[in-house]
């Protein structure tokens, strides 16, 4: 490594370089395990005698800052690293908007405490069923064409290969109509989310969305000063008589109503559209895991009713393969998509070619719908068996709320139930339950669990639930 040291004059320069290494060493920037340069090159590299060097290596040695392993070097010691010391904070004029940020809530953040050994967090998939082969293979193919590319920034829609397989894919499993022109890679939903809404949203204008819903996005759309209309849903979906006049925007999730699970009736979808029209607004589609159907006929995208152009379909990978690649789309209705790729080349310009190339070929060779077969067929039986004891000995607490699709189910508690404390209980004997309460904006909060199925293995259901069930007996 190369040390930035500055040394001044000829005269005490062991001193100097004693003092500078010790402040980094003090201050944190030269991290404890550290390996400092020998002697001989940190000499030439500042132009001073070898002996200089070694005397305030022998300095720091000696206050026990430095420790030299035979055959390794010289390391800065473990327990050198003194907490760095609290900085005041500047007197900022932009405070009262940092307060705001801060106090955004987050409720699909992950816990700061370890993850429970048995975990119902929604929105997670299991590691294990990720085809880990298939993926290497189709990234080396990635490094190949990132090799015999110019190097240069790429376009903020993405590249054309991943856009024309996704469009495929959505129209074969989706019902969506749409043509690799229509489709903006972006990382993830969220930021598809994001796009759309930046190139919509002005301070003061009016959003609807579900109520419970999607809190992420509701976050996102306050941010960016809209006025967001809480419309409640019922077993039919969004309840559109109740979408306000002058409202710009319009989030849903027709297909499994985040976080409930019931899907939007058609004659529901109609209206919708209808309203949308006659108000001049966008819908915004989330389709954030309808892949995966349990029951009835499959149940084509909101957005292939849609014959005026409203509808912006948001999809993502995160759900059928792994969140942490950052990988989702957005279909843009012509009117919006010039708008959109600007706010996406000033965002970040263009997602990660690489991700591009190797989820490109993993589609075209069909490893991606292999693998969602392969996972519908486990989360089918991990959903059937939380079903069953839901429908079992849990029946006198819960019931399920009616999904199709998806890897999580909603179960609404009976009779008076602190569920926060249930789930602080459940903490205690090592499962993760999460509450429904914080999806809700302004209706009355339906007192229940969101119970994801995509992380949690088949065989811990029953022992996690037998722990559920054994703690609700407590309490009653």
């Amino acid at each position: 490594m190369e040390l930035h040291i500055s040394l001044q004059g000829r005269k005490g320069l062991a001193d100097q370089l004693y003092r500078q290494l010790r402040e980094g060493i003090d201050s944190g920037h030269l991290a404890a395990g550290t390996q400092l340069p020998p002697t001989r090159l940190l000499a030439e590299q500042l132009g001073v005698s070898r002996k200089t060097v070694a005397e305030a290596y022998s300095r720091l040695t000696y206050d026990n800052l430095l420790s030299g392993q035979v055959g390794k070097g010289t390391f800065i010691t473990p327990h050198a690293l003194t907490p760095p010391k609290a900085r005041a904070l500047p007197d900022l004029a932009s405070e009262p908007i940092l307060a705001k940020w801060r106090a955004r809530a987050m409720p699909l953040a992950r816990p700061p405490h370890a993850t429970a050994r048995y975990d119902f967090i929604g929105g997670a998939s299991s590691k294990g069923q990720f085809p880990f082969d298939e993926w290497r293979s189709c990234t080396q193919h990635a490094l190949r064409q990132s090799r015999s590319s110019n190097g240069r920034y790429s376009h903020p829609q993405g590249l054309p290969p991943l856009r024309e397989a996704i469009a495929r894919h959505i129209a074969f499993s989706r019902g969506v109509h749409c043509s690799a022109a229509d489709v903006v890679v972006c990382n993830g939903a969220q930021q598809a989310l994001d796009l759309i809404a930046r190139v919509l949203i002005e301070p003061g204008c009016r959003v609807a969305m579900e109520d419970p819903g999607y809190s992420p996005a509701r976050q996102l759309f306050l941010s960016l000063g809209a006025q967001v209309q809480a419309v409640p849903v019922d077993g039919e979906g969004l309840c559109v008589a109740q979408i306000a006049d002058g409202t710009r925007l319009i989030y849903v999730t027709p297909s499994h109503q985040f976080p409930l699970g019931m899907p939007m009736s058609l004659a529901r979808r109609q209206a919708l559209l209808a309203r949308a029209s006659a108000l001049g607004a966008i819908i915004i589609e989330d389709d954030y895991d309808s892949e995966f159907r349990y029951e009835g006929r499959p149940t084509d995208a909101l957005q292939s009713l849609d014959s005026e152009g409203l509808v912006a379909y948001v999809g993502t990978f995160s759900k059928t393969l792994l969140p942490e690649l950052r990988l989702g789309y957005a279909i843009v209705p012509p009117v919006l998509l010039e708008a959109v790729c600007v706010a996406k080349q000033l965002t970040d310009w263009h997602t990660a070619s690489l991700s591009q190339w190797t989820l490109a070929r993993f589609m075209d060779e069909g490893h991606l719908l292999r693998h969602i077969r392969r996972c519908h067929a486990v989360y089918a039986t991990r959903r059937e068996r939380i079903l069953a004891r839901l429908q079992g000995d849990l029946s006198p607490w819960f019931s399920a709320v009616p999904a199709t699709a998806g890897y999580h189910l909603s179960a609404l508690a009976k009779g008076p139930l602190d569920i926060d404390f249930l789930i602080s209980l459940a903490r205690k004997v090592e499962v993760g339950l999460y509450s429904l309460a914080p999806f809700h904006a302004e209706v009355p909060v339906q007192a229940g669990l969101l119970l994801g199925f995509g992380a949690i293995e088949l065989l811990d259901i029953d022992p996690a639930l037998d722990r559920v069930r054994d703690t609700l007996q407590t309490l009653t």
